[in-house]
Formats: C-alpha cells, structure tokens, sequence
C-alpha cells in the first residue's frame, strides 16, 4: 500500500481550499493546534490570497512565516495529482463537491493518499464509492466524507450511544438535533444543489446498492421516520432528510459492535409546535423551490459562497445532539454539544480528523469509509480534548 511510503512525502497534511470561508477557519485552527513539528501546506487556486492567508496565520503562530503555499485549480487533474502525490492527507473544503470535488479525490485513490472533506452531498458521496472505492482499497487510501457537523457529531455520537449498551443484541438509536446557528453562502450553495438534483441522488443511491456487498446474518436499517411528539425529549421531533442516517447506517454495516440488528432514525428537535409547523412549510417551500434551475440560481445569488457568519454570531451559536439507545433491556441517554456547528467546530472537526489519519495508531481501513470505521476513539478522544461534549446524561 502507498501509504507506507507517506513518510517520504513533503507534507503530513494539506488543506486545500484554504482561502475560502471554512477553510480560513480550519487554517486557523491547525495554526493554533498543530502539534510541533507538524508539516503541512496551504493549497488553493490564487496565490495572493494565500499569500494573505499565511501572513494572518504567522500572527497566530509565527511558525506559519514558512509555510508552503501549492497552487492548484478543483479541475486541473495535473496539478491535484501531483497535490496528492506530496500528501499523507488531504483536507478539502472546495464545494458544492458534486461539482468541484471528484478530481480531486481521484487523485488521493489512485496516490494511496488519505482524504477528508465536508460533504452533506449524498449523490457525490455514493457516486465516489462507485468510481474510486475499489481503487482506493487497493492503493491503502482512506476516503472519509462528511468530516465536519455533517457527520461527525451524529456518526461518532451514536457510535459512543452504543458503546454503552449491551453487546449482541438488536440496538435502537434515535437521534434529536438543535441548534440556533446560521449558515454560510457556500453551505447554502450546496443545500440547494443537492435539493434540485432529487433524480441524480436516487439513480446513484440505486446503482450503489446493486454493487454493494450484502449483509449475511446481520440488519441495519435507517428508516427516516414521522413527524411526532416525543416524550423522551419533550419535544417535537420532525424528520431530518440529511445525509447523516446513511452515513451511520455505514458504520453500523461495517462494525459488528452495533449488534445483529440496529435501527438508527434522525430527527429535528423542536420545542414549540408553531415553529415545527412554520419550519417544515418553509423546508418545503425552499425545496420545491430548487427543483425550478432559474430559481435556485437566483437564491444562490443572494449569498456569495465567501460570505458566512461573523464571529461574535458564531460565539453565540451552539448545537446538541441527543440520543436515546436502547438494546438489552437497557436505555441510555447521551448527548454530543458544541459551540458554532457549521463553521467554528466543523473547522475543528475536520482538522482533527486529519490529524487523527496523520499521526494516530488507526484501525486498518481503506477505500470509502465512515469517521466511525476510520479512526473510532481515536478521533472521539481528539474531540472530547478540543473542546466538544460526549456525555452520557442517564442510563435507565
């Protein structure tokens, strides 16, 4: 496998995008986190704005004075092949990725490269299982999408729900999400794209489950679920479309630890009925909305991908997700909680889950897989030190 020879490459990470509005975080963040001695790069398609970049990281860690800059363009296959050559990892921040992301990771699977990004795309997702898993597992590439509030929290948060619960036996998990933060440009971009490709995403989500191998003796299902009062939570629970569940229902296919039957459903977790009810009509609105192609460009238009947040509204954002396992006679409550979801602690998230493919003794893995199968406790551990909640709040 490639990978054995990563310590031969320039760089342990790098982080492409890094000029946009995330990736400025993430860099931020390795500048103020990095261990010593850590090689990484900046990389992204205009020089001065690098350029710029890195004079602000110096000032965060006058280390960053002599960082290596790589010029490269999301469609330019030459340039990315030669990014991913000088690689242990890639981050990747550049989306919508059904758009902009498959060069870029075409070159990790075939270089043996480890790659990370911030996907919530479920067509671009299973469309890379379809084209790079099989080579991925034979260069030693790991390939995990959805490193940042899309879906690490949910997988890495469900996967510490059944760690507490019985082994081998049928498991339930549901997961209730909230939060009060707002979303980027770019976020808004990709919510759309996804909204308006409704047929690309099943056809694709179709074909991966013709070549995907079958469970024997084994069953996960991830059924999205109704809309209903939950008195666990003491809220309205409504139904989250998100890529989240399949990414979960994943790792339980991919670790017997989730017992011989596991069912995971994912909700919204909203405390007054008139704000459930205004949020699933305004949902709605918004997707059908995007199926009209002039309309969904005038709604991107309203938000530049740059744009997002500033930082007093992101030190006021906060999200939790909390779950109710049950397996064993046995019920558990858990929650995972942290500040700003989409940008302050998805920077983090996906910095640390490159750094935790970097330098942590992993499980072996290759080819497409979860943050759960990829780096487990390893990466629980990296963001229960950085700050994030993993509590169980009570077992019944």
């Amino acid at each position: 496998m490639n990978r054995q020879n990563g310590a031969k490459r320039p760089y342990d990470v790098v982080l492409f995008g890094a000029t946009g509005f995330v990736g400025v975080l993430t860099a931020e963040y390795l500048a103020a986190h990095a261990p010593a001695g850590l090689r990484w790069a900046l990389a992204g398609r205009d020089r001065t704005r690098l350029e710029r970049l890195r004079e602000r990281l110096t000032a965060i860690e006058p280390g960053c004075a002599a960082l290596p800059l790589l010029e490269a363009d999301a469609e330019d296959a030459a340039a990315l092949d030669e990014l991913a050559g000088s690689a242990r990892v890639v981050a990747t921040t550049v989306g919508p990725y059904v758009w902009y992301g498959e060069k870029l990771l075409a070159a990790c699977a075939e270089a043996g490269t480890d790659y990370v990004d911030l996907t919530g795309e479920a067509e671009f997702i299973d469309r890379m299982y379809l084209a790079h898993d099989a080579r991925a597992r034979e260069t030693g590439a790991r390939l995990v999408h959805a490193c940042g509030f899309d879906s690490v929290p949910h997988d890495l948060g469900t996967y510490f729900t059944v760690q507490q619960l019985p082994r081998d036996v049928p498991i339930t998990v549901d997961g209730f999400v909230r939060s009060n933060a707002v979303f980027s440009g770019g976020t808004f971009a990709s919510a759309l794209t996804a909204m308006g490709r409704g047929p690309q995403m099943l056809r694709a989500a179709g074909e991966r489950r013709l070549h995907e191998p079958r469970l024997v003796g084994r069953r996960v299902r991830t059924p999205l679920g109704t809309p209903h009062f939950s008195p666990r939570t003491g809220t309205w629970a409504l139904p989250l479309p998100t890529v989240d569940p399949q990414i979960i229902g994943r790792s339980a296919r991919a670790l017997e630890r989730y017992g011989p039957d596991f069912r995971y459903r994912h909700f919204a977790s909203v405390k007054h009925l008139p704000v459930a009810v205004g949020g699933t009509a305004a949902l709605g609105t918004l997707l059908g909305a995007a199926q009209i192609a002039s309309v969904r460009e005038w709604l991107m238009s309203r938000y530049e991908p740059g744009d997002g947040p500033d930082a007093q509204r992101r030190k006021r954002s906060w999200f939790t997700v909390r779950f109710v396992g049950e397996g064993g006679g046995r019920r558990v409550y858990t929650e995972v909680s942290g500040g700003d979801p989409g940008y302050d602690e998805t920077a983090k998230m996906l910095a640390e889950s490159a750094l935790c493919l970097a330098l942590d003794e992993l499980p072996a893995s290759s080819g497409q897989v979860t943050t759960a199968v990829a780096m487990g406790d390893a990466l629980l551990e990296r963001l229960k030190s950085a700050g994030l909640g993993f509590r169980v709040a009570a077992v019944r």
